[in-house]
C-alpha cells in the first residue's frame, strides 16, 4: 500500500505519492499538482565512473503531448528531441540540486522528470522542481536537503504565488526562487523593468513560503526516507597538498594565477603542472589526483588573496569593471550589428528582421503560447577560449545563455501594432572570459537599436562573484567576474535591466545558499555597474533606435480589410493572392482579423499591391476613376481587370467618344487604360466607360 501526503499550497492540492511507482529507482514520488501530475526519479549507479573529476549528475525533464491531449505534430508521431523549455526546465532544476550532493562524490545520479498530464493552472516545471527534491530526500543518495521552490508573479502591484496560467498572462514578472531550510539557493527571473526593492521582496516572500514546502517534505522524509549509502570519496589526500607546497610554494602559486591575461595564466598552470609532474614521475597515486591537485590549489590561492587581502587575479577593485568597448553597424548588409567587448570577452550580436508570419511556432505543452516573434540565439565556439572541438549544434548551456538574453530584452520591445516584424538576433562568441551571457544582452540591446527597432530603452547586463569564508558575515561580492573567479568563486549572480529596474535574473552558486545581505548586496552592486555601462559606453555608442529599418532590411506596410472580404483577396485556391504576389514581388500575411502585412524592399511594389487590395476589398461606386488591363474583348465590348480576381465591363459604346464599328478599333488584349464607374445597369450590374473619364 502506498503512502500519500498532501498539503495546501498557493490554494491548491499538493499531493505526494510515495512508493505507488517505479519502485526500482532509488527514490521516486508520483506529484500531483491539482490536476497536473509528473512522476520524478532519482537514481544513483552502484559505482562511481571511471576516470572523471566531476560530479556527474544529469536532470532530464520529459515533456508528453498526451499530458495536453495532443499528438506530436510533424511527419513523426513521437516526441522527438528535448524541446527548449524542457532544456531550460532541466536546468532550473540541476542549479539548485547540483550544490547540496557531495563534492567528492563520483557515482552517476540521474532525476528524470515525466510530465504525465498537465492543468495549465498549476505548472508542471514547478511540480517537477519539487518532485526532484522528494525523490532525492527520500532515496538512500547523498543530498543535503531538502529544498523547495515556489514562482512568483506581480499582477497589479500584488504579489502571487504558483501563479495560474491567466495570472501569468497578466504578470509583471517570473520569478523562480529556490531555499534550503536557511538560505537561498537558485533565483531566475525575467520582469517588466521590476525595481530593485520589489525584486528583493519578492525573493523572500517566496524564500518564506519555501519554508512551508520544506517542513512539509520533512515530514515525509521522516516517514519513508532511506539511510544515505556509503560511497567512495575522490576528494584529493592532504597529504599530496603538503607535498605539493614543498615543491610550488603559495608565493610561487600566487605568481602564477594572478594576471590579467587568460592565456598567460593558462601557460603559467601548465609550467606548475609540468614541475609537479617530474616531481612525482614515480607516485602514480599522486598523478592520478594530480590535476585535480593543482585545481584545488589554484582555487584555494585566488579565494584566500580575494577575501583576506582583497585582491583581484587582474589586479582590478572590488567594484571595477574590465575595460569596456562597443560598435555598431561592423557589418556591412545585415540588418543591424553590433559588438560589446568587456576585458577578453566579446559578443558580436547581428539582427534579423521579418514579417510576422516568420515568427516560431511552438509545439509544447503550454497551450497559452502557441508561437514567438522574439527569438534570440547564442553561439559560443570553441575558438573562443582557445580550444579545438568539432560543433556538435547549441548544447544545453548555449540554449540557457540565449534564452536569459531573450528574457531580458522582451520586456522593451515594441508591441506587433507598432513594429509588424518578426526579430531574430544571434550573439556570437569571439571570445570568452567570464559573463558572455551579460555581455551578449549589451550587444543585443545596441544591435536592435542599430537595425531600427524602436525599443522603450536600452538594457545592459553584468554578473556579479562571491567569495565566502567560514562564517555567514564572513565574504567579498565582486563586480564583473571573470572565468577564473567564476571557476574558484561562489556565485554568477547575473542581473540585466535598464534604468528603470530589472528585466532578468539568473542566480547560479556553488555553495549551500545565500543570506539576504548577500543577495542584497549584489543586486545593489550589479545595478551600479548597469547605470555605469548604459550610460558611459552603450548610450555614447548608440543613443537611441534609428528612427527607420536600414536600406536591406524588409519594409513592411499594414493596412486593415473587412474580415468578410478574406476570402476575396486571397482567392479561389490562394490564386488571387499569388497573383499579387507574383506581378509585385511582395510577400502578403492576412490574420483572421483583417489585419494585412505587406513585405517587400521596393516601395513602389509594396504600394502596387496595397492599391491592388483595396481595390479587391472596395465595393465600385459611380464616379469611381480606375485602371484596368484589357483581358478579354467581345463584340459587345471589352473585360478589364482592375486587380486579381476583380473585373469589369465596358461597353462598346462607352469606349470612344467616335463611333466605332468593332472594339478592336481601339483596344487590343493587354492594353491598360482609366476607366470611370457610372454604377449599376438595369441588371444590378457595374457599368463602366473610357470615354467619360475627365480629361
Amino acid at each position: 500500500m502506498y503512502k500519500k501526503y498532501e498539503m495546501e499550497l498557493a490554494g491548491r492540492t499538493l499531493r505526494v505519492d510515495v512508493d505507488r511507482v517505479a519502485k526500482q529507482a532509488n527514490g521516486a514520488v508520483l506529484m500531483h499538482y491539482g490536476d497536473t501530475t509528473v512522476l520524478c526519479t532519482a537514481t544513483a549507479s552502484e559505482k562511481p565512473r571511471e576516470g572523471i573529476d566531476f560530479f556527474p549528475l544529469s536532470v532530464e525533464y520529459n515533456e508528453r503531448m498526451y499530458a495536453v491531449g495532443k499528438i506530436p505534430g510533424g511527419f513523426n508521431k513521437r516526441e522527438g528531441k528535448a524541446s527548449e523549455n524542457a532544456i531550460l526546465t532541466d536546468r532550473v532544476i540541476d542549479r539548485p540540486m547540483r550544490p547540496l550532493f557531495p563534492k567528492d562524490y563520483r557515482n552517476d545520479v540521474t532525476l528524470e522528470n515525466l510530465v504525465l498530464s498537465v492543468d495549465q493552472d498549476c505548472s508542471p516545471e514547478l511540480t517537477a522542481m519539487l518532485g526532484s527534491a522528494i525523490a532525492t530526500c527520500i532515496s538512500d543518495i547523498p543530498f543535503d536537503g531538502p529544498i523547495s521552490t515556489t514562482q512568483v508573479g506581480l499582477v497589479d502591484g500584488e504579489l502571487v504565488f504558483n501563479p495560474t496560467a491567466d495570472q501569468r498572462e497578466a504578470s509583471d514578472m517570473a520569478l523562480t526562487v529556490a531555499s534550503t531550510k536557511e538560505k537561498v539557493i537558485m533565483i531566475e527571473a525575467g520582469a517588466n523593468e521590476v525595481p530593485e526593492d520589489k525584486m528583493i521582496e519578492a525573493i523572500f516572500a517566496a524564500h518564506e513560503l519555501n519554508q512551508k514546502v520544506i517542513a512539509f517534505i520533512e515530514t515525509i522524509v521522516a516517514e519513508c526516507g532511506k539511510p544515505k549509502h556509503e560511497y567512495e570519496s575522490f576528494a584529493v589526500p592532504q597529504e599530496l597538498f603538503d607535498d605539493i607546497q614543498k615543491i610550488v610554494t603559495p608565493a610561487e602559486m600566487e605568481e602564477a594565477v594572478f594576471t590579467d591575461d587568460k592565456q598567460t595564466r593558462e601557460e603559467n598552470i601548465r609550467q606548475v603542472t609540468e614541475k609537479l609532474e617530474e616531481a612525482f614521475a614515480d607516485n602514480e597515486e599522486y598523478l592520478a589526483k594530480l590535476s585535480e591537485a593543482v585545481y584545488q590549489y589554484q582555487k584555494k590561492t585566488v579565494r584566500k588573496m580575494i577575501l583576506k587581502d582583497h585582491k583581484r587575479p587582474d589586479g582590478r577593485a572590488i567594484d571595477q569593471i574590465r575595460p569596456l568597448a562597443a560598435e555598431v553597424d561592423l557589418i556591412p548588409r545585415v540588418h543591424g550589428s553590433a559588438m560589446f567587448t568587456r576585458g577578453q570577452t566579446q559578443i558580436c550580436t547581428v539582427t534579423t528582421l521579418a514579417p510576422l508570419s516568420e515568427a516560431q511556432r511552438l509545439d509544447g505543452l503550454d497551450e497559452h503560447e502557441t508561437s514567438k516573434r522574439y527569438m534570440h540565439h547564442y553561439n559560443f565556439p570553441s575558438y573562443s577560449v582557445g580550444e579545438t572541438r568539432p560543433s556538435r549544434g547549441p548544447g544545453r548551456r548555449e540554449i540557457g545563455h540565449g534564452a536569459l538574453a531573450e528574457r531580458a530584452l522582451i520586456p522593451v520591445l515594441p508591441s506587433e501594432s507598432e513594429f509588424p516584424y518578426a526579430i531574430r538576433t544571434v550573439s556570437e562568441t569571439f571570445e570568452s572570459n567570464g559573463s558572455t551571457s551579460q555581455a551578449s544582452v549589451c550587444a543585443s540591446s545596441m544591435s536592435l537599436m542599430a537595425a531600427g527597432v524602436p525599443i522603450k530603452a536600452a538594457v545592459a547586463g553584468i554578473s556579479a562573484g562571491l567569495v565566502t569564508g567560514e562564517t555567514d558575515d564572513d565574504y567579498l561580492v565582486l563586480t564583473d567576474i571573470q572565468g577564473l573567479e567564476d571557476f574558484f568563486g561562489d556565485m554568477d549572480f547575473k542581473v540585466a535591466g535598464t534604468h528603470k529596474g530589472i528585466t532578468a535574473i539568473q542566480m547560479d552558486i556553488k555553495i549551500h545558499g545565500l543570506t539576504r545581505p548577500i543577495i542584497e548586496e549584489a543586486i545593489a552592486a550589479t545595478k551600479k555597474a548597469r547605470t555605469y555601462i548604459l550610460d558611459e559606453v552603450m548610450s555614447r555608442t548608440i543613443a537611441e533606435p534609428r528612427p527607420e529599418v536600414g536600406p536591406y532590411a524588409p519594409k513592411i506596410i499594414q493596412m486593415q480589410i473587412d474580415p468578410q472580404k478574406i476570402g476575396d483577396v486571397v482567392g479561389q485556391r490562394g490564386k488571387t493572392i499569388n497573383a499579387i504576389i507574383e506581378e509585385t514581388g511582395v510577400k502578403i500575411d492576412i490574420e483572421d482579423d483583417g489585419s494585412v502585412s505587406i513585405c517587400g524592399t521596393e516601395s513602389e511594389s509594396m504600394e502596387r499591391a496595397r492599391r491592388l487590395i483595396e481595390i479587391i476589398v472596395t465595393d465600385f461606386e459611380a464616379g469611381q476613376v480606375l485602371e484596368g488591363k484589357v483581358v478579354s474583348i467581345k463584340e459587345f465590348g471589352a473585360f478589364l481587370e482592375f486587380a486579381p480576381g476583380k473585373e469589369g465591363m465596358v461597353h462598346i459604346s462607352k469606349i470612344s467618344r467616335q463611333h466605332i464599328k468593332q472594339v478592336e478599333d481601339v483596344l487590343t488584349l493587354g492594353d491598360v487604360v482609366k476607366v470611370v464607374c457610372l454604377g449599376k445597369d438595369k441588371m444590378g450590374r457595374f457599368s463602366f466607360s473610357m470615354k467619360d473619364v475627365a480629361e
